[in-house]
């Protein structure tokens, strides 16, 4: 390519398109965490927006600095918007380790998430990490990478509009969390449950039994069993999760 044949018009379209694809990239689950070098990001970004750019047209009617910015920020907003509708998907799972953690007696015992910074239960960030596995396994990376494509057949670019419908919908991915969580995490919390239970008559009838020395090792044990055990549900399940997010990542679009 000559480089004295590129218009400024056709610089503004590269940025502009490269605004959204970035911010989807870095928003993205595995791609989007701090893991991931920002080089790799940038540089992915770079070749999505190149390949996009010969099929995307941009035409700037107002000169209007305050309305260009709000478009711009538009285009952002709906990367945004598609990165962290995935990532609420990990963050139920990761809500489901949470509380068979805490039903275990491992409500102290964390370890330390480079992706989040932050400190997380082992059994959280066990089923954190079988998500991902489970996640690239269904290529649900390549229903990412097919909604870059197809936010701007369904949303031109400058075409982001916010709506009521929109953010009644961000809602409720927010609610699926702890639905996620429950479903994922009901076998091994009904168990423990169970074993609670027991263990609360056991000390009524007979309180000779020192419930808390003999308590610990035994739902820890069970616990871990259980896990074992439900390991094709938690599989059958988060699988037909991300295999039915690329409807949601539509209706997200259509509704922007």
């Amino acid at each position: 390519m000559n480089m004295s044949q590129i218009t400024v018009e056709q610089i503004e379209t590269f940025v502009v398109i490269l605004l959204r694809v970035s911010s989807i990239v870095a928003t993205m689950p595995i791609l989007g965490h701090r893991a991931v070098s920002v080089r790799v990001k940038g540089g992915l970004s770079l070749m999505i927006a190149f390949l996009l750019f010969p099929f995307i047209e941009l035409h700037i009617s107002s000169p209007d600095i305050l309305s260009l910015t709000s478009r711009i920020a538009g285009e952002i907003i709906i990367g945004i918007t598609i990165g962290l509708a995935g990532r609420l998907i990990f963050a139920g799972v990761q809500l489901a380790g949470q509380l068979a953690g805490f039903q275990m007696g491992f409500a102290i015992v964390n370890v330390f998430d480079p992706i989040s910074s932050a400190q997380v239960s082992i059994i959280a960030q066990f089923q954190y990490l079988l998500a991902m596995l489970i996640f690239l396994a269904v290529d649900g990376h390549h229903l990412f990478l097919y909604a870059i494509a197809e936010s701007y057949s369904i949303v031109p670019v400058f075409g982001f509009h916010f709506s009521g419908g929109l953010t009644q919908s961000i809602v409720e991915l927010s609610s699926d969390i702890f639905v996620v969580a429950v479903k994922i995490g009901a076998p091994v919390i009904a168990m423990l449950l169970m074993i609670s239970i027991g263990f609360g008559l056991i000390a009524r009838t007979v309180p000779q039994i020192n419930i808390l020395i003999v308590g610990f090792p035994i739902k820890i044990a069970v616990g871990l069993i259980c896990i074992g055990l439900s390991l094709p549900v938690f599989t059958k399940m988060v699988s037909s999760i991300f295999l039915n997010f690329g409807d949601t990542l539509t209706l997200l679009l259509r509704l922007m």
